[in-house]
């Protein structure tokens, strides 16, 4: 497993980098007077890169944000209730965003949606999106019949 993470690790940062260094050249050639045509369009396919394997390497070592205010004042069974609802509602959530984008995806896969000044093919992009939003959901959904074990 720690293989897999540290390769979702470095394809995240790498596409982390590459939106900045999109950015960067995109703001240097506004400054000499040569623009990038289509600097928007790429860094917006890379940020969905990054934030996609994001939540998936948050969901894997289970490092979402969390507001624990009532729930670190319970103890025993009723914290493990209160942390594998936490959970299941979690995998409902990403479950319910997955319906929505699957339900998009489907609709407009044979539509061949690209971007207007590059091309970048937009359906590749929701795939991939909805391909992390079911590991997401089904991870979550591990944890919370798993149980923690805190």
């Amino acid at each position: 497993m720690t293989l897999l993470r540290s390769c979702l690790i470095w394809g995240g940062g790498g596409a982390l980098l590459a939106a900045t260094a999109i950015d960067t050249l995109a703001v240097v050639g506004r400054q000499l007077g040569m623009p990038v045509r289509g600097s928007i369009e790429l860094i917006q396919a890379a940020v969905l890169v990054a934030g996609g394997i994001a939540l998936v390497v948050a969901t894997l070592a289970d490092r979402h944000a969390r507001v624990r205010l009532m729930v670190d004042r319970l103890g025993g069974w009723r914290r493990a209730g209160a942390e594998r609802a936490s959970d299941l509602l979690t995998a409902l959530f990403f479950a319910c965003l997955l319906g929505g984008s699957g339900w998009l995806a489907l609709d407009l896969w044979a539509a061949h949606e690209m971007s207007e000044l590059v091309g970048v093919p937009w359906r590749w992009l929701r795939l991939f999106a909805n391909l992390c939003l079911a590991a997401v959901t089904l991870l979550a959904l591990r944890q919370a019949l798993r149980g923690r074990g805190r």
